[in-house]
C-alpha cells in the first residue's frame, strides 16, 4: 500500500517594512519584470504543488493583502501588526500551521527560488523524517546572512550581527527557508527568546531548541546561489530582475525555440506565453499576460502589456500595445499604437503613426498611415486612407463608428461618430461624414472649390507697393 505523503502547507513572511528601500511602497510590492516581488515566491509554491499558502502581512499591510486577495484568492491572510522578529511572525501563524504535518516558512523578499528547489527541498526533508530542514548555500559575499555553524554532530544558525569574527569567516549561509515538523516546532516556539543585539525573535533560533529536544536538524545544501538572493533595497532589486530576466529570457530559446539576437536587450515578464519559433529583435519589452503564438515576430523597441500575437503576425518595430491582439498573419507597425481591446483579424494591417482604440480591424483590411480609429468596426478588405479620423467624442461620451466591408477611404475623411457605412462605399477625400452612407455609394462631404482669378498675383504686387 502507497505510504500517504505528509501534508505540507506554505508560510511566506512578509510583513517587513523594507526601510532601506526608500519607499512608501511595502517592500513586497515592489514591481520586479512588472509583477510584485512577492509574486514569485507565491508562484513558485504553486508551481511545486503546494496549495495551502498563507501571508504575513505587516508594514502596509492592507495594500499587500489586497494584491494577495486578488492574484492568489486561495491564500490565508495573517496579520502581524508589530514586526518582532521571524518567529515572532511564525507564532501568530500557529493556529493555522498546526493543521499540517509540516509548515515551509520561505521570506516573501526573496524572488528568484524556484519550484524544482521547493519541490525538492520538501522531498528531502520527508525522506529525511527530518525535524527541521533548512536551504543553505555558500557564497563568496556571506555579509548580511546568517551563517550556518556545524560542530560535535549539531547544526546551528549564527546572525551576522551576533557573529563572532571567527564565525564571520564561514561561507555557507542560511537561506532563511525551512521547514518544521509542526509538532516539534510547536513545542519550542514559546522558548526562543529576544536576547540578540536587535531584540527580536529568531526563527532560526529554533534549530538549536529542536536539537535539544532530540529532534533531527538538517542544512539542505542547494545548488544555485542565484535563488537566494534576497531584496533589500533598489540595488539588489535590479540585480534580482536581472537574473529573473535572463532565466526567462534563456528558458524560452531553449525550450520553445526563441530566436533572439540580443538577449540582454529584451525583457519579458513571467506571465508571458511565447510560442515555437518566435523571433524577437533587440530592446523589446513584453509585460502582463502577453501572449506571442508560433512563427510571430517583434521588432525592435517594441512594447506590449497584455496583449496577443497570433501566429505568424508581424509587429514591424516601434510599436505600443495594450490590452489588445493582432490576428493571424496581421501586421503593425513601425510607429502604431492599439490600447483598450483593439484588435486586427487575420491579414489585416496598421501602419505608421496610426492608433486604434477599442475598434476592430477585419480580416484584410488596412489603415496604412496617420490615422485614429476609435470606438469604430471596419469590415474586411477595407482600405483606410492616411489621415483618416473617427471624430468620437462629443464632449460627454464616446460614440461608435461602424464601416462595411470593401470600402475606399479617401484621405483625411472624418466620420462624425455615431455615423454607419455600408459595404462597398467610397469616400473622397477631405470629406466629413455625418450621416450615414447606405451600400455602394460615393460619399462627397466638403465645401465646393472657389478659384478667385488672379488674387494671389494682385496680393503679392500690393505688398511689394506697401513695402517701397
Amino acid at each position: 500500500m502507497e505510504q500517504r505523503k505528509r501534508s505540507l502547507g506554505v508560510l511566506i513572511l512578509a510583513a517587513g517594512k523594507g526601510v532601506r528601500m526608500r519607499s512608501g511602497t511595502p517592500k513586497v510590492l515592489h514591481k520586479m519584470l512588472e509583477e510584485p516581488i512577492l509574486y514569485y515566491p507565491l508562484r513558485a509554491a504553486a508551481d511545486a504543488g503546494f496549495s495551502d499558502v498563507a501571508v504575513v502581512v505587516g508594514a502596509g499591510g492592507e495594500a499587500v493583502s489586497s494584491w494577495v486577495e486578488e492574484e492568489f484568492p486561495e491564500s490565508r491572510i495573517i496579520w502581524q501588526h508589530e514586526q518582532n522578529g521571524t518567529a515572532h511572525a511564525a507564532k501568530l501563524a500557529q493556529e493555522w500551521w498546526s493543521s499540517f504535518d509540516d509548515v515551509m516558512v520561505l521570506p516573501g523578499d526573496a524572488p528568484l527560488i524556484t519550484a524544482p528547489t521547493l519541490a525538492d527541498f520538501a522531498a528531502s526533508h520527508r525522506d529525511g523524517e527530518n525535524a527541521c530542514s533548512f536551504l543553505s548555500f555558500t557564497t563568496d559575499d556571506p555579509t548580511g546572512y546568517g551563517r550556518v555553524v556545524r560542530g560535535g554532530g549539531s547544526i546551528r544558525v549564527v546572525e551576522h550581527r551576533d557573529a563572532t569574527d571567527e564565525q564571520l569567516m564561514i561561507k555557507e549561509v542560511n537561506s532563511g527557508m525551512y521547514i518544521f515538523d509542526t509538532k516539534a516546532l510547536a513545542a519550542v516556539i514559546d522558548r526562543i527568546s529576544s536576547g540578540n543585539a536587535q531584540g527580536e525573535y529568531y526563527l532560526p533560533d529554533a534549530l538549536s531548541l529542536i536539537e535539544e529536544d532530540g529532534g533531527r536538524v538538517n542544512a539542505v545544501m542547494a545548488k544555485s546561489p542565484d535563488e537566494f538572493l534576497g531584496v533589500n533595497d533598489q540595488l539588489q532589486l535590479a540585480k534580482a530582475a536581472g537574473v529573473m530576466r535572463r532565466r526567462i529570457v534563456e528558458g524560452f530559446m531553449i525550450n520553445s525555440g526563441l530566436q533572439c539576437m540580443d538577449p540582454d536587450s529584451v525583457w519579458i515578464g513571467p506571465k508571458v506565453k511565447i510560442g515555437r519559433g518566435a523571433v524577437i529583435h533587440p530592446s523589446v519589452q513584453l509585460w502582463g499576460d502577453c501572449v506571442v503564438e508560433d512563427g510571430a515576430f517583434i521588432g525592435s523597441f517594441t512594447v506590449l502589456r497584455n496583449s496577443v500575437i497570433h501566429a505568424c503576425a508581424n509587429l514591424k518595430g516601434s510599436v505600443r500595445m495594450n490590452d489588445s491582439a493582432v490576428g493571424e498573419r496581421a501586421s503593425a507597425g513601425p510607429f502604431a499604437f492599439m490600447r483598450e481591446n483593439a484588435e486586427l483579424l487575420e491579414n489585416a494591417h496598421v501602419g505608421r503613426f496610426v492608433e486604434v482604440k477599442k475598434s476592430s480591424v477585419g480580416k484584410d483590411s488596412k489603415v496604412p498611415h496617420l490615422s485614429y480609429i476609435g470606438d469604430a468596426q471596419i469590415g474586411e478588405g477595407t482600405n483606410i486612407g492616411a489621415g483618416t479620423i473617427t471624430c468620437n467624442y462629443d464632449g460627454e461620451k464616446k460614440n461608435p463608428t461602424k464601416i462595411g466591408r470593401d470600402c475606399l477611404i479617401g484621405s483625411d475623411t472624418m466620420f462624425v461618430a455615431p455615423v454607419e457605412v455600408g459595404d462597398c462605399v467610397s469616400t473622397a477625400a477631405g470629406s466629413v461624414i455625418t450621416e450615414n452612407i447606405p451600400d455602394g455609394a460615393l460619399a462627397i462631404a466638403r465645401a465646393k472649390q472657389i478659384n478667385k482669378s488672379e488674387w494671389s498675383r494682385l496680393r503679392r504686387r500690393k505688398d511689394k507697393t506697401n513695402k517701397a
